[in-house]
Parts: C-alpha cells; sequence; structure tokens
C-alpha cells in the first residue's frame, strides 16, 4: 500500500505539477484538478484520440439524495457513491472517483504487458475451471479473452475496458450468438469491434433488437430495463466502474421511447453491421 501511495504521488507530480500531492484529494475543486488530469493528457497526446472532454450528467431528482455520473475520454463512467444532500456535492463525489480511478491508471502496473496477460489468463483459467489449452484456443471464451489482451498490449486498463464493454454488450445483446451461426470467427469479430467505439449508431442497431424482441415476448423490455437500473445503482454504491451497466440503461430507454413513439418501427435489417463483417462465409 505505501509503495501504491507513493507511485500515486509520483504520478501527481507529473501530470498536476501546482497541486500538492499530500492534500490533492482533500481539494475541494475536485472538479477542476480531475479536468485539468484529463487537458494534460490530451497536451502530452496520451490519451484516447476520439474524444477530449470529461462529461457530468446529473439524475432528475425533486430532492436528496442526489446522483451524478461522470464520463471520462474513452467512456469510462464513474458515478458518486456517497448519500449527497445537493447536486454540487454529488458532482464532486463522482469527480473525485473519476480522478482517483484515473490516478491509478496511470501505474505501471494497470498496463497490459506480457506478464500482466500470463497472470490473467491464468487466473480466467482457474476460475472457469477451464485449462491452459483453451487459452491457446481462440474459439473458447478463454482464448478470446487472451486474444483480447494481447490486441490492447501496452494499452492501459481504461483503454482496455472501452473494447471489454463493447463485447459485454455484444454479448448481451445477442450479437455473438448471431455471429457464431454465421461462422465468423472470435478473431474476426475482435479484429471488425476494435476499429469502432459505442456511438449512437450502434447504440441504435442494439436498441432495433431490443424493439424486435419486445414483439415477441411483450414485457421483456421494462423487465431487462429494471434489472439494468438495479445493477447500475448497486455497481455505484460500491464505487465500480458503470459504463457497462449505464448503457444498457440507455439502450433499452432507447427501445422503450422508439415504441410508444412508432409502434411499427422497423426490425434491425443489419445487425450492428454484421452482414458486411460475415459476408464473405
Amino acid at each position: 500500500m505505501d509503495r501504491t501511495l507513493e507511485s500515486l504521488r509520483h504520478i501527481i507530480a507529473q501530470v498536476l505539477p501546482h497541486r500538492d500531492p499530500a492534500v490533492v484529494f482533500k481539494d475541494l475543486n475536485v472538479v477542476s484538478m480531475l479536468q485539468e488530469f484529463w487537458e494534460g493528457k490530451q497536451q502530452q497526446k496520451t490519451a484516447f484520440p476520439s474524444d477530449s472532454l470529461v462529461l457530468y450528467e446529473s439524475l432528475p431528482a425533486p430532492g436528496p439524495p442526489f446522483v451524478s455520473y461522470v464520463t471520462l475520454p474513452g467512456g469510462s463512467c464513474f458515478g458518486n457513491f456517497q448519500c449527497c444532500l445537493s447536486r454540487a456535492e454529488a458532482r464532486r463525489d463522482a469527480a473525485k472517483v473519476a480522478l482517483i480511478n484515473s490516478l491509478f491508471n496511470e501505474l505501471p502496473s494497470r498496463r497490459i504487458t506480457q506478464e500482466f496477460i500470463m497472470e490473467s489468463v491464468q487466473e480466467a483459467v482457474t476460475s472457469s475451471s477451464g485449462s491452459l489449452g483453451d487459452a491457446a484456443d481462440p474459439s473458447t471464451s478463454v482464448g478470446a479473452y487472451r486474444y483480447m489482451l494481447e490486441s490492447s498490449l501496452g494499452k492501459t486498463m481504461l483503454e482496455f475496458q472501452e473494447l471489454m464493454t463493447i463485447f459485454q454488450l455484444l454479448h448481451w445483446n445477442g450479437s455473438l450468438k448471431a455471429l457464431r451461426e454465421t461462422k465468423c470467427s472470435r478473431q474476426e469479430v475482435i479484429s471488425y469491434y476494435s476499429q469502432y467505439s459505442l456511438d449512437e449508431k450502434m447504440r441504435s442497431h442494439m436498441a432495433l433488437d431490443w424493439i424486435a424482441r419486445e414483439r415477441e415476448m411483450p414485457g421483456i423490455l421494462s423487465q431487462e430495463l429494471r434489472m439494468a437500473l438495479r445493477q447500475l445503482e448497486e455497481a455505484r454504491r460500491a464505487g465500480q466502474e458503470l459504463r457497462f451497466y449505464k448503457e444498457k440503461k440507455e439502450i433499452l430507454s432507447l427501445a422503450l421511447t422508439q415504441i410508444y413513439r412508432d409502434p411499427d418501427s422497423p426490425s434491425p435489417s443489419d445487425e450492428l453491421g454484421l452482414t458486411a463483417l460475415c459476408g464473405h462465409h
């Protein structure tokens, strides 16, 4: 722990040279500190190239407790985990969680190296009761995980999380199953989606899939949305990264809005570009 704190102080001195590392987390203006941190990353050209803004979102509420989310460049999302009596307090608390995670992401131990890949794959094999032979086979879950890690060699964990979130959503949405049925290999899928980030187009395609699912099983959308909201709340109170749960909520809410606005909305014709990806099979 002492070594970790010392490493954090060293990082603070590098990226926030005008701040005192000993009192950095006690500073009331943590919102400006988080902005300063990511502006510094942009100037060093070490931040995510696709996004340069730290975005805040406050949930509408007539009174406390208030909830605030902060989304970092690259898409990682954090929220306040304390019970906050004002929107400003919730915003500061969310910024503090995001700043701590941003600083931890700078530690050498948070960068994907060959040693990190070996340790992570071993943990995955143990937790899945599999074998190291599975890790060498990209058609298995452990093998795909290893391939994703190797594709992200040299990146930080927050950068890797962007790709992981996309695949978590594809699995939840049923798209990976559809890809297996078209005989696309996992390497092809990973290589394809490694070029993309989560955007409105991808969310819209996933929402269309859930609209089609709602027609087959009325009530499934509301059920999934309730589950996503519960998972998001539990993860926020635990101080965890929230992107996956928040994206689920956004996609399902978009689907419900589309259904109420246009009951005869079309079914998806090209699920997340899968036709283009697998057209050669």
